[in-house]
């Protein structure tokens, strides 16, 4: 069952003001999850440090909304997905996917994994485009096939427990909370000024993975008996 917090947790946490995950053990190792992590950081590497290459990635693999419009650089809408703009970027996005992706690689199997998670980053780039077509600004991140993750975690495993640090203090909640701050926090971005985050794109994910989580969620539950113990209202885990 969840794991108690610790002072490594907490010390981790006070460093890093990132949340952490509490949830069951893996049943397989999650080679999907590691091969993506490792496979954006080798490409992060090989463009980000040379301001040249930097931005000849940029203007060649970036989703560009005013391009895609024209039918120019379609391929963008999935290579982008694999492309960061800083250091901070990759490390948030590959810590996100770390914590969740190895559950959910876990009940889907390393394939369907792969397909649903290239799903999410695809309807992400859409999602993108579909609110500011006409925009010349780049956009890159894998932020919206994670956020893709996230709705089917929130779907299937919504009792999970992470704990947050506000400042000093590490408090432990359910999943959803989690989510409905993130969401909030995406909507209210979406509909502020522009700061150079592409909230569209995280939405447009989420929303996808909702919607798969919510069209799977049946067989995961069938196929897995602890989640579906986990699903139950807490009253009947209780008897």
């Amino acid at each position: 069952m969840n794991k108690k917090i610790s002072w490594k947790t907490y010390l981790f946490q006070f460093l890093t003001q990132m949340p952490v995950e509490y949830n069951l053990k893996p049943k397989q190792t999650p080679w999907v999850t590691r091969g993506l992590i490792v496979i954006n950081a080798i490409i992060f590497a090989l463009y980000f440090f040379n301001s040249d290459t930097f931005m000849a990635t940029l203007d060649m693999f970036a989703i560009n909304p005013s391009k895609i419009s024209q039918g120019e650089h379609l391929w963008t809408v999935i290579i982008c997905v694999f492309l960061h703009g800083s250091i901070m970027h990759l490390v948030g996005n590959m810590y996100f996917l770390y914590i969740i992706g190895d559950n959910l690689e876990d009940v889907l199997g390393h394939k369907k994994f792969l397909m649903w998670y290239m799903i999410c980053g695809l309807a992400a780039s859409f999602a993108s485009f579909a609110v500011h077509p006409n925009s010349t600004i780049p956009s890159v991140g894998a932020s919206g096939a994670i956020a893709g993750l996230f709705g089917m975690y929130l779907m299937w495993f919504r009792h999970a427990s992470l704990t947050f640090m506000i400042i000093i203090y590490q408090k432990k909640l359910s999943a959803v909370w989690f989510f409905v701050i993130w969401l909030g926090i995406n909507i209210f971005g979406m509909l502020s000024a522009p700061d150079g985050v592409d909230y569209g794109a995280h939405l447009g994910g989420f929303i996808a993975g909702l919607i798969i989580g919510y069209l799977l969620k049946t067989k995961i539950n069938q196929n897995n008996p602890i989640i579906r113990l986990l699903n139950q209202p807490e009253a009947q885990l209780k008897r």
